[in-house]
């Protein structure tokens, strides 16, 4: 991975968001550097979704401020500079593939060589005249990565974008984010799978719409006093929940580590 520049890509400030008079994410602050990929983790619920559509100006913020690049969060002039992926692919079934990647394309005045040169990179060059709507779920979720890094943003929001994917896949795809992270580009990557933490520069656990750690892979397992991110991520939850009554009986149940090949 590339260096960090000085500038951070993301800064939060006390930021709040209340939803359905539930406070959702609870006045956190954080900064995040430029060029590295940084992972989101915490089981279902708390919070992280809403983080993420908050950074792209797609959930209303109560209190506190968001900024990338140090402009407020949903700001016009970030809109080519963002990509975001949502768990739910966001294509359209009744086109094809490489049909899907080209509606962004023009909406961004992207060339027809970038379209085919995102559509291979997602291992999707024999699908790309299929209809989308006839592709499986991991795949669709492939188009929506496609659809988002056509316009080469300098920030890439992917919420758990490896769910559905057979385990060679997984690997090849944080290659590429490996790959992007290289390039000086920015991602934030929210994920249930304990395994794909170690390929992150940083980690964020949340839980019940607070921050419990930020730090390295390395720095939390040191903290913790732990030998893996499997047990320090589970240390750090059931130490939360002695402070506090926990509203889910079982917190860790999403938390669950998947092997790699």
């Amino acid at each position: 991975m590339s260096a960090a520049s000085a500038s951070p890509a993301i800064e939060l400030d006390d930021l709040r968001i209340d939803r359905g008079g539930h406070t959702v994410i609870d006045s956190i602050s954080l900064s995040i550097p430029t060029g590295i990929i940084t992972g989101l983790l915490g089981p279902s619920g708390c919070g992280k979704t809403t983080l993420m559509r908050a950074l792209v100006g797609a959930q209303k913020i109560t209190a506190g401020s968001a900024a990338v690049f140090g402009e407020p969060a949903g700001a016009r002039s970030l809109r080519r500079r963002i990509g975001y992926v949502t768990q739910s692919p966001s294509i359209y079934p009744d086109l094809t593939t490489v049909e899907n990647v080209r509606y962004f394309a023009r909406l961004y005045g992207v060339s027809r060589d970038r379209v085919r040169e995102v559509v291979e990179a997602v291992g999707l060059a024999g699908k790309k005249t299929e209809l989308a709507g006839n592709l499986s779920g991991g795949q669709q979720g492939r188009v929506s990565l496609a659809c988002a890094l056509v316009c080469d943003p300098d920030l890439l929001i992917l919420d758990e974008p490896t769910v559905g994917l057979d385990p060679v896949l997984r690997v090849e795809l944080w290659e590429q984010f490996a790959a992007l992270a290289s390039r000086g580009k920015t991602l934030m990557i929210s994920s249930h799978a304990m395994d794909e933490a170690r390929n992150c520069a940083e980690l964020i656990l949340m839980r019940e719409g607070a921050i419990l750690a930020h730090a390295a892979p390395a720095d939390i397992m040191r903290q913790t006093d732990c030998l893996d991110l499997e047990s320090a991520f589970l240390s750090l939850i059931r130490h939360d929940g002695a402070d506090r009554t926990p509203s889910d009986p079982n917190p860790t149940h999403d938390l669950i580590p998947e092997p790699m090949p």
